[in-house]
């Protein structure tokens, strides 16, 4: 439960619910933001989030490329993810 604790971390998890690694599109994990946010939630996402998740093994991360892909444990946490990604319009506004 810890992994889904943040808002980050589930925005970026149930992206990868459908994201296809052979896809050139990025993961979108910020919406419209300033400068300042946005330069925040990357450092937090560095330092904190992604790297969770990866102990988690839910991501594997690649620090030099930047690349993000569903981790050995990612099936783990499906279940829940695709919970909350079918009933998004019932949840508060901030969960996803």
């Amino acid at each position: 439960m810890d992994a889904l604790a943040d808002f980050q971390r589930r925005k970026l998890l149930v992206a990868l619910l459908e994201h296809n690694p052979q896809d050139d599109a990025p993961v979108v994990i910020a919406d419209s933001e300033s400068e300042s946010d946005a330069v925040d939630r990357l450092v937090s996402m560095h330092h904190v989030h992604l790297p969770k998740l990866a102990d988690y093994g839910f991501i594997e991360w690649n620090q030099d490329t930047h690349e993000v892909i569903k981790g050995p444990k990612f099936d783990e946490i499906r279940p829940l993810l695709e919970l909350l990604d079918n009933h998004e319009d019932e949840l508060p506004a901030d969960w996803l």
